[in-house]
């Protein structure tokens, strides 16, 4: 990982946007960052660490106090990072939460935490997240570090700079696992812990099955009694081998019982043959007997149904002769009704006609036809004039109707002319009433000026009041701020005299007897200054600094305030016109009265307007509709005199063809029913005559038919018919007699001839039927026995092999959960494993003795020989990573010891080396974090100049391979070593600025 470039803004002592170039760096490999005490120079390693974590090293309550505390609150805070991991390069944005003005409106509002990341592609910054979450997860995966050990190998800060040294076994395990990648070697112990208990378990159940089919083989033997009765009273034996040896005695002892079962079943076939053949022979004897017997029955009651069918026989024949002479009976019936009934409708027609034409000319006519001939040619004249009636009628019914159409037409345009000459008058009246609402309403965008100008004036006003408080407050505030900053100030100053007064005493603390005195030269030392008894240290300086930065801060802050709350107030007094809430309520009220009144004018101004549009267009509309009345009443006139001339003449022709009768219809209809009648009395006649005819040819053929049947009369043919189901069922059931009765003839002769010889009494087959039954039980029971061996048999062969194949199988698996169970249990670091150390740590401890090995080349140098790192596997105690143990050998006394003894320098010596080393070794690997960038946070002043000569050289060194090293620090010497330097200053306003030289001395 190496870092570009740095823009800090509004962030810890730094104001203004502040850049710092670290590839100006590359070509120098080492720079320093040198300033006074609390000017911000271990800031600049906070935005780094802000940048990429979004928190900091020295601060456990986060970015809440990484907001500059010069910033006004307008003012922005942003951190911004350029640097690259591999061959990728990224830029990263980030802000803190902090508190700026509102946009919309007073106040301030929170400006929520942001982040940004970018990466560069193709010359060009392309967006890869763009919230703090996702920037934070983005990150994780690209620098491969968590914050914590980011600050161990990388940004070694204040107060962190040793906590890899002396850092526990597990703190030590997790840093290198995240540098080294080794979690694959975790991933590799707990798959073959897996693999493991699947094959234990894979063990476990080929055993449990195996024993299972034993049990199983064991349980078959004694259910099915194989095992004698001295036997089965002993134990059952434990070994495998005998258990398995009584599994085979038992499915030999099964064999023979299956063999002796079979040779039964085969005897019992043999019975139960026997004994069905002789059931069978009897029960074919007793069966022929029995029909015999049946037969015999069934012709006797066929013989006694003689008579029956004989008469029957004649019945048929009779009934089949009256047949052929159905049809001509049927015949000469219907002929005699359809005479009768033909002479009483002509009958009847005659009446008719006599009613019709009494008292008529047409009552003595003889000849029927010529009266009706003539009817009709009078109707069809007398029809004709029906019409010319009904005309008439429709005539009379419109022309009245046009005649009331006429008058209302009339009445109308007479009410019409009426209302018109009321809206000259209308129309006066509104327009005098428009132009008086004109003149008021003309009022009204005056008041509604003067009205909103109220309003304003009186919300300005109330404001003005409640801004006077605020500012009073605000004032308070202010003059209470601007004392404690002067306080704050003046403790500064307090501090800093101190510190001048004390720097003697500070420096005689250093001097060495024999040793020259940095300011005069002299060995000798006859009379130092005695230290203060409270000495100003740079942590007071820093805290007073602090606070009078943020008491100037606050008082910064009050100033803008009260500034903001008079400027707030007076622009609210300038708006309200200098005069009182009470003097604009009542002005107000009066120009809200005035608006009203002019608003109402408004209203009743286009009511009459409307109005009086309204009047002119009905006025308009009343003049087109008496035109249409006037055009309408013409045409209604000349329809009537139309009408009135079609009335007439049909009147004529209906009074020409009425004759005496009251109307044309009426006489129509009078001559209409006399044509009718004398026409049906014409048809009834000419019918009667027709079916008289045929009656009487009809009996003369019935007759002709009877002379040549089998029957004397038409009485005794008409007795002779029956239906036709009744003849077929005749003829069925004297078939069927004849059939069964020659049927049963014939098999009692064949029955008589096959019992010839045999013994007339009945044959018993009782005894035959339980002969057969027991045998038939016998042979059933026999062959259920032979199955049940058969199957105990192939049950105990099945369970054999699968109980040997599952003991192979046992015998064959255990070999290989045995090996991979210890192979699991040695990298887990359980038994064997003596050292109780896991793959994982295994391959830790590797690494961490090269990074020793690499760290004491450079800690041997710094401490002139004594010290060596020393890595130790010792186990460690409560089930804490062991195998990561770090001791000190000092070679003054042959004896290693904790870390934690080493005297401050010391700890810095060791812990720059442990830092130094494990950078090399991780750059060194690939596929692990490249570490291009250090930083180095203080420490050197705790070193003797000639072991600060050696540190120095040890980072020079560090230059090769094209890294950087940044150190923080304040000692002269090192000013004096690094040309390359990164200066921080406080600038007089109290703000920090950077200034950055790779060439020159600061």
């Amino acid at each position: 990982m190496r870092l570009h470039h740095l823009e800090l803004t509004g962030f810890g002592p730094f104001l203004e946007r502040q850049s710092v170039d670290f590839e100006a760096f590359s070509h120098d490999g080492i720079f320093l960052i040198a300033g006074r005490t609390g000017a911000g120079k271990s800031s600049i390693l906070d935005g780094v660490c802000f940048a990429l974590y979004g928190s900091v090293p020295r601060y456990e309550t986060g970015d809440k106090r990484l907001r500059s505390d010069h910033c006004a609150p307008e003012d922005p805070t942003e951190v911004r990072l350029e640097f690259t991991v591999g061959d990728r390069r990224w830029r990263v944005t980030r802000a803190p939460e902090y508190q700026r003005p509102a946009r919309r409106g007073g106040g301030l509002t929170t400006e929520p935490t942001r982040a940004e990341l970018e990466e560069l592609v193709a010359g060009e910054w392309i967006g890869r997240a763009a919230k703090p979450r996702d920037v934070g997860l983005f990150l994780d995966e690209v620098l491969g570090l968590n914050a914590q050990q980011f600050q161990q190998v990388i940004l070694l800060a204040q107060n962190r700079f040793s906590r890899f040294l002396l850092a526990s076994g597990t703190e030590r395990q997790t840093l290198l696992r995240a540098l080294f990648g080794t979690r694959r070697y975790e991933e590799y112990a707990r798959e073959l812990g897996e693999r493991s208990k699947a094959a234990q378990h894979e063990l476990d159940a080929l055993g449990e099955r195996a024993r299972t089919l034993l049990d199983q083989a064991e349980r078959l033997i004694a259910a099915h009694e194989l095992v004698p009765a001295e036997e089965a009273e002993g134990d059952r034996p434990l070994d495998l081998a005998a258990r398995r040896a009584a599994v085979d005695l038992g499915q030999q002892r099964a064999s023979y019982r299956l063999d002796t079962l079979t040779r039964e079943r085969a005897a019992a076939d043999d019975t139960r043959t026997l004994a069905e053949a002789a059931h069978a022979e009897r029960v074919a004897l007793a069966k022929a007997q029995a029909e015999l017997s049946r037969a015999r029955e069934r012709l006797a009651a066929l013989e006694e149904a003689g008579p029956q069918i004989a008469d029957d026989r004649r019945r048929l024949n009779r009934a089949r002769s009256a047949e052929v002479l159905r049809a001509p009976l049927e015949t000469a019936r219907r002929a005699e009704r359809s005479a009768a009934t033909s002479a009483e409708l002509a009958a009847s027609a005659d009446a008719a006609w006599a009613r019709a034409v009494a008292g008529t000319d047409d009552a003595s006519a003889d000849d029927l036809s010529a009266v009706v001939e003539r009817l009709t040619g009078e109707l069809a004249v007398w029809t004709a004039a029906l019409a010319h009636e009904a005309a008439l009628a429709d005539g009379e019914t419109r022309k009245t109707a046009a005649a009331a159409d006429a008058a209302r037409l009339e009445a109308d345009v007479v009410a019409l002319d009426a209302q018109r000459a009321q809206v000259p008058a209308e129309l006066e009246r509104i327009d005098t009433e428009l132009e008086a609402e004109r003149a008021a309403a003309s009022r009204r965008d005056p008041a509604q000026v003067r009205h909103d100008e109220l309003t304003g004036r009186l919300a300005a006003a109330v404001e003005a009041e409640g801004l006077a408080d605020a500012q009073r407050a605000a004032e308070i505030v202010h003059r209470d701020a601007a004392a404690a900053a002067a306080a704050a100030a003046e403790r500064v100053a307090a501090l800093l005299q101190r510190r001048l007064d004390g720097y003697a005493g500070e420096l005689a603390a250093t001097l060495v007897e024999g040793e020259p005195c940095a300011v005069c030269g002299a060995t000798a030392h006859p009379s130092p200054a005695a230290q203060a008894d409270e000495p100003v240290t740079d942590e007071l300086l820093t805290a007073a600094d602090a606070q009078r930065d943020a008491a100037v801060a606050r008082e910064r802050t009050a100033a803008d305030v009260a500034k903001t709350a008079r400027e707030r107030h007076g622009a609210a007094a300038a708006r309200a016109g200098g005069e009182g809430v009470e003097r604009l309520r009542e002005q107000l009220a009066a120009a809200t009265a005035d608006l009203a009144a002019a608003e109402r004018a408004v209203q009743r101004r286009d009511a009459l307007a409307a109005r009086r549009t309204e009047l002119a267009a009905l006025d308009h509309e009343a003049e087109t509709s008496r035109a249409s009345l006037t055009e309408r009443l013409a045409e209604a006139r000349t329809r009537i005199a139309a009408l009135e001339e079609r009335v007439a003449a049909a009147r004529e022709a209906v009074d020409a063809a009425r004759g005496e009768h009251v109307s044309v219809a009426d006489r129509v209809a009078h001559a209409t029913s006399i044509r009718d009648a004398g026409r049906a009395a014409v048809d009834a006649r000419a019918d009667a005559h027709r079916a008289a005819t045929l009656a009487a040819q009809a009996r003369t053929d019935v007759d002709e038919r009877i002379a040549a049947s089998v029957f004397a009369d038409v009485a005794e043919a008409t007795a002779a018919l029956a239906a036709l189901p009744d003849v077929e069922a005749l003829a069925e059931r004297i078939s069927a007699h004849d059939t069964q009765l020659g049927a049963a003839r014939a098999r009692m002769l064949e029955l008589e001839l096959e019992l010839a010889g045999a013994p007339s009494e009945r044959v018993d087959t009782d005894a035959s039927q339980a002969a057969l039954a027991a045998a038939d039980a016998a042979r059933t029971e026999a062959l259920r026995a032979e199955s049940d061996a058969r199957t105990l048999v192939a049950g105990l062969r099945d369970l054999a092999m699968q109980i040997d194949h599952a003991y192979a199988g046992v015998a064959a698996r255990a070999a290989e959960a045995a090996a991979i169970a210890r192979l699991a249990d040695t990298v887990a670091g359980r038994a064997p494993n003596t050292m109780k150390m896991d793959l994982e740590t295994f391959v830790l401890a590797a690494e961490l003795e090269e990074i020793v090995a690499a760290a004491n080349l450079r800690l041997s140098d710094m401490s002139s020989g004594r010290y060596r790192l020393q890595h130790t596997d010792a186990r460690a105690a409560r089930g804490a990573a062991s195998g990561l143990g770090l001791e000190i050998m000092d070679a003054f006394t042959g004896q290693s010891r904790p870390a934690q003894s080493l005297s401050g320098g010391e700890t810095f010596l060791a812990s720059l080396a442990l830092a130094l080393g494990l950078a090399e070794v991780v750059t060194a690997r690939a596929g692990g974090v490249r570490l291009d960038t250090l930083f180095v946070d203080e420490g050197f002043g705790s070193l003797d100049e000639e072991t600060l000569d050696l540190a120095m050289r040890t980072l020079d060194e560090l230059r090769q391979g094209g890294r950087t090293v940044g150190v923080i620090s304040h000692v002269a010497a090192m000013k004096e070593q690094l040309p390359a330097q990164l200066a921080v200053e406080a600038t007089p306003a109290g703000p920090s600025v950077i200034r950055q030289d790779a060439a020159a001395r600061v």
